[in-house]
Parts: C-alpha cells; structure tokens; sequence
C-alpha cells in the first residue's frame, strides 16, 4: 500500500510540474494524461482521489495569473484579512493548534546538548517525511526524499542531542494535520531552536489561514519590521518544521509561487490541495 501511495505521488508531482510549467497553454486533460503515461480516465480518477478536484479545477487553484489576478484586485495591502487565525466556521485547523516554546539560549548555543530528540520517518500526501520531537514538542520536520540526507539534516541542527529512532504520541499527534481527523491538532506542539526574530517570523506564519496565501511583504509587516522582507525571507527559509509552520503559504508579491526549500511542484502542490479541502481558490482575504 505505502509503496502505491508514494507511487500515485509522483505521478502527481509530475503532473503538477507539467501545469506548473505549462500553465499558459492551459492543457486539457488528454495533454497532462499523456505526461505521466495513463489513460485519461484513470488520470482523472486518480487525481481526484489525491487532490479532491478535477485537473481542470485544480489548475485554477495554483495558476500564478490567479495568484497576480489576486494580488491586484486586493492591491496586498490587506495585511490583516491575510493574517485572520482560523476558518470562519469550519473548525478545522489554524483556530485549533500550534503553540510555540523557544528553546533556551543555552539550549540553542549548544547544538542541542543534553537534549534527547525522538525521530521516525512517517508518510504523508507529500512524499516521505522525517519527524523529531523533544519532550516539549516537535523540533524538526523534513522531506525525506532521501532518508540519509534528511537525517543528516537533523543532526545538523541538533550536533550535540542524543538522537533515538522512535515514534512518540508527539510525532503522531502532528501527522494528524495531514488527515481529516482533526481532533487531536490542539495536542500539537513545537519546540523550537531560533533566533527571536525567527521565532516572530514562525508565528506569523502560523497565522495564516488554510486555503489562504500572504506575501513576503505581508509577514514583514505582521512583525513590526515593515521593509524587511529580505530578513523575512531567510527567515522563512530557515523553517525546521515542514507544513506545520506554513511557508508554503507565502509567495512572491508579483504573484509567483517562489522557490521553496524542498522543491516548487511541492509547494504548489500543497497551496491546492489545503485549497481544494477549503472549497476555494488560494486568497488574500
């Protein structure tokens, strides 16, 4: 089952890659069937399976001329509408969950020392993840396209933890973001090794909301540093935890996606499928 799941995955990615690319020649059906070698009718059933959407209707989500068509019309100055916590009504995810806990100055200066970091390799719609956890919370969460490396990743950031493969409640609590049961997102923690700064930056992300999108410009001006966009962006870049801190969410004032530390197709990817489990396209308000 694991193996075609990561399978339905790829052939997904790819076929979010092609539409990512070829946008502009809004390809039918037949055209992006064709890419990933399956007959039409399967690729439809299987896409619609995955992402809750027709293609057609998923390309409308993560169109970059709908994300600058957004822009416009809502001149991103609508900071605060960006930065609404939760889903009006839905009680699903971003009015529930994640508290922050900074870890100490001694904690962060020494790699993590007397630290012990709990981590297994988990599944989700995105491909393989890595996820650690102290006993405060969720340090670390990664893409694990190649497990060795995510690893090393890890122990990059934590030089000095005792490092133990092994799922906790922590962990598995976390994965719930991925499905539809939603009852235990509250249970949901992170304890994290930054800078003040970065820690402001990780905040506001969390902040917004599911199914919705913010500029780099945006997230400057929720933490008080109007103008520092740059400083936000490699804030941002510097998240430890994938999909759990959203930065997926923001992307570039001219209305394109934007690189993202474990790949574009991913990113876009990730705007359209919480857009399809919204009912919405991506939005700014």
């Amino acid at each position: 089952m694991a193996d075609t799941e990561n399978l339905n995955y790829q052939r997904i990615s790819e076929a979010i890659e092609y539409l990512r690319l070829h946008f502009k020649e809004q390809p039918n059906l037949d055209e992006v069937a064709g890419q990933i070698h399956l007959s039409p009718f399967h690729f439809q059933r299987l896409f619609k399976e995955w992402a809750g959407v027709s293609p057609k209707k998923f390309l409308q989500y993560i169109s970059v001329e709908h994300a600058k068509s957004m822009l416009k019309a809502h001149k991103v100055s609508l900071s605060d509408a960006a930065f609404e916590t939760g889903l009006s009504g839905t009680g699903r995810l971003h009015d529930l969950f994640v508290q922050i806990e900074g870890m100490t100055p001694g904690e962060y200066k020494n790699g993590g020392e007397n630290l012990t970091i709990n981590y297994s390799f988990a599944e989700s719609p995105f491909g393989n993840l890595l996820v650690a956890s102290t006993t405060k919370g969720i340090c670390f969460m990664a893409f694990a396209d190649d497990g060795k490396q995510a690893w090393n990743q890890l122990q990059h950031h934590f030089p000095r933890a005792a490092l133990t493969q092994k799922t906790d409640l922590l962990q598995q609590n976390a994965l719930f973001i991925f499905s539809h049961d939603w009852n235990k997102l509250h249970e949901i923690r992170l304890h994290l090794k930054g800078t003040d700064f970065q820690l402001k930056v990780w905040e506001a992300l969390l902040k917004i909301p599911m199914g919705k999108l913010a500029t780099y410009g945006q997230v400057a001006e929720q933490v008080k540093s109007p103008g520092a966009s740059r400083a936000v962006g490699s804030a941002i870049g510097s998240n430890p935890v994938a999909f759990l801190i959203p930065c997926h969410r923001v992307i570039q004032s001219t209305g394109l996606i934007g690189q993202y530390h474990w790949g574009p197709t991913r990113k876009t990817a990730m705007i359209g499928w919480e857009a399809a489990r919204t009912k919405q396209a991506p939005s700014f308000s």
